[in-house]
């Protein structure tokens, strides 16, 4: 079984751009069915509050602000990201994005993981915050996108209320510093090989060889006869 880990945000289009290509990447892997892919939590902006008014400044002029840059140069960025996505076959809908603290998203999608649906989940969010323009950092919108997927809509109330599986998403962050992990997506292969940012499929697949290859077993030489080889026999 070969593991592969990643560290993604919800508010992130290139995590989105990057999960998509790495399922393409695994569709062309042979041993795609002996493969485990497990989302680890990275929050961009840790102090981000639950929701953010979106009425005054426009998605590219927030951008602007945030890099130092123009109004002009933060649509080129959501141009740039909106046709990438499509490529991948993601609506971004950057007029739509209702910002907000992703902390609880990631506490769900540890939950997820252990109901077996944590690849649902991930991808339900990454559509209702980038393309339907869900408030995801509210706990009702967290909760309704949850049920779609399969979660008790009750259950997963009931962690928000609570700080169940807080420690985990801290966890997950703790070892994303100490691995020296600073933009997302982050892929780790094998617990060997790692990989930053939405990569081509190509090296997605070139990586997943080679970590393969890795993970399989040398036969243990116990005797040796007479063989043929490259140069002859002998």
């Amino acid at each position: 079984m070969l593991r592969i880990d990643v560290w993604s945000d919800i508010a992130c289009p290139w995590c989105w751009v990057g999960k998509r290509k790495l399922e393409a990447a695994l569709a062309d892997f042979a041993h795609a069915d002996e493969v485990e892919v497990e989302f680890h939590s990275f929050e961009l902006d840790p102090s981000a509050p639950k929701s953010v008014d979106t009425s005054q400044l426009s998605y590219a002029e927030r951008l602007a602000r945030k890099y130092g840059t123009t109004k002009e140069e933060g649509q080129a960025m959501i141009d740039r990201m909106t046709s990438v996505g499509a490529d991948n076959g993601v609506e971004m809908r950057f007029d739509r994005i209702r910002p907000g603290n992703t902390f609880d998203a990631h506490r769900l999608l540890h939950l997820a993981h252990e109901r077996g649906l944590q690849s649902a989940l991930k991808e339900r969010f990454f559509q209702a915050y980038l393309g339907d323009g869900e408030p995801i950092g509210e706990v009702e919108a967290l909760v309704c996108v949850a049920s779609e997927v399969g979660l008790d809509a009750e259950e997963a109330r009931a962690i928000l209320a609570a700080d169940a599986y807080a420690q985990d998403v801290r966890r997950d962050e703790a070892t994303a510093a100490s691995l020296g992990i600073r933009g997302v997506p982050y892929f780790v292969f094998g617990h060997k090989y790692g990989l930053s940012g939405a990569q081509p499929v190509e090296t997605l697949l070139e990586v997943l060889d080679r970590a393969w290859s890795e993970t399989q077993p040398v036969p243990e030489l116990v005797g040796q006869g007479l063989t043929c080889g490259p140069d002859g026999c002998a």
